[in-house]
């Protein structure tokens, strides 16, 4: 055996990764974000390798600083306040009952993007179902509008922009809901035309780049991904010399069943932003052929927990989650939903999908008013097909009317929907604020308790 593959024999039998003496800067992992706030400090100066007893922490501790790098990044971080907030605001009654239908229960603009089928062809629909409910459709509508309006803050755009947007969004939404085969979502904006492009263009060696840093069959561990304790390394091994399992992968492939699946590598995968603490990981498979031919799969796994999003009266949900999440998929985004498969793993419920070289996400970190309104416009269109979808004509046509019902003019939005978004940013805006001071008041204390350990 030579040396290289020898190497990597016992890294894949003891998933130790780098050595314990290796250490990871902070500020590689925290990319400068609160050095630029606190000059010439740094909150940590050197990080130990994770472990699976130190792991959760730090998953909380990464949670809290990426909530802390924009107000955008505390609105996709915090579903939990959303709803909260929602539920406590005088203009939450104004809300309009829509149909109880799946709704994504987490439709920022992060959550949208292209997604490849099984046969490689890419839309552009929504890709997180983890708090999918069957719910009020006017929720998801909140969310995306008060997502594109803490973009449209971050992004310096006057208030009159986020009216506009607003605007585009109904009109967009109900545009789908009128035609959700062939409707108008309007011009394609740039934001999403680039990730398009490049999602059209991507192959295996495009995903392995990213997600492993390398073309290389392994996973590296390090900033992302990290050594699995021996219960989950045992528990991955098994699920996935499952044969039944085995055979539903391949057929997302559209191979042969008489070809076999044996898995190479995993980790688990610091991943996300509100889900950091649920369990996740990545697991590289084999996929051999009859003629002997190898390729390659990435498998994201991701565990189910109970959804924040309020359910529907009278509706009963499948009672594994992820059955639940699957089954969202499905009706949302079927391009997602076909290539996922729910189990179950040391007693908990997970999903598992394959993840394709074409499924990016959306990133608006700045754009200008006029794509802004595009924008809005055309991702609203992508929640309204979803929506319309689970809905024959006439339920369709009622819900739109009950969406314009309240509009005052040919320029303006729903007031429902204007003061729910505008009441949502405000209490957001102060709560990520907050959220700064309290992170700030412990980087403080972690350096006073550094200092005086070293002093000692």
């Amino acid at each position: 055996m030579s040396p290289s593959h020898k190497d990597d024999r016992q890294r894949i039998d003891q998933y130790g990764g780098p050595s314990g003496s290796e250490k990871i800067m902070s500020k590689d992992l925290l990319q400068s974000s609160w050095l630029r706030v606190v000059p010439g400090k740094e909150l940590l100066t050197l990080m130990p390798k994770i472990s699976f007893s130190n792991r959760a922490g730090f998953l909380n501790a990464t949670r809290t600083l990426k909530m802390a790098r924009s107000a955008h990044a505390y609105v996709r971080g915090n579903t939990a306040k959303f709803y909260e907030w929602l539920q406590e605001a005088p203009e939450a009654r104004r809300v309009p009952a829509g149909p109880a239908i799946w709704i994504c229960g987490d439709c920022h603009v992060g959550n949208l993007g292209p997604i490849a089928n099984v046969a490689g062809r890419v839309e552009i629909q929504i890709r997180d179902l983890d708090q999918a409910v069957i719910g009020n459709p006017a929720h998801d509508l909140i969310r995306l509008g008060l997502s594109l309006a803490t973009a449209a803050r971050g992004s310096d755009l006057p208030g009159v922009t986020t009216a506009f947007m607003i605007e585009e969004m109904v009109e967009g939404y109900a545009a789908a809901m009128n035609d959700p085969i062939s409707g108008d979502p309007g011009i394609e904006p740039e934001a999403v035309r680039a990730v398009r492009r490049r999602a059209l263009g991507r192959r295996w060696r495009h995903l392995a780049r990213e997600r492993l840093d390398d073309v290389e069959p392994r996973i590296p561990l390090g900033r992302k991904f990290w050594a699995l304790s021996d219960e989950e390394r045992a528990s991955l091994t098994a699920l996935f010399s499952d044969i039944d399992l085995a055979k539903r992968i391949l057929a997302f492939k559209h191979q042969d069943e008489a070809q076999a699946i044996h898995l190479l590598d995993a980790a688990y995968w610091m991943k996300g932003c509100s889900s950091l603490g649920l369990a996740r990981y990545a697991v590289l498979i084999a996929i051999r052929n009859k003629g002997g031919k190898t390729s390659y799969a990435l498998i994201d796994l991701k565990e189910a927990t109970d959804p924040l999003a309020p359910t529907a009266q009278d509706v009963t949900l499948p009672l594994d989650n992820a059955e639940r999440v699957h089954a969202a998929a499905r009706a949302l985004s079927p391009n997602l939903g076909d290539r996922m498969i729910p189990v179950r793993m040391m007693d908990r419920s997970f999903f598992i999908r394959e993840l394709a070289p074409q499924d990016l996400k959306i990133e608006i970190d700045q754009f200008n008013e006029k794509q802004a309104a595009r924008a809005a416009r055309y991702l609203a269109f992508v929640v309204g097909r979803a929506h319309a979808r689970q809905m024959d004509q006439p339920a369709r046509a009622d819900w739109v009317a009950k969406l314009e019902r309240d509009r005052r003019s040919s320029i303006d939005a729903p007031s429902w929907l204007w003061e729910s978004v505008v009441a949502l940013a405000g209490r957001h805006e102060a709560g990520y604020l907050e959220h700064c001071r309290q992170y700030a008041l412990s980087a403080v204390a972690n350096d006073r308790r550094t200092s005086n350990a070293d002093g000692e």
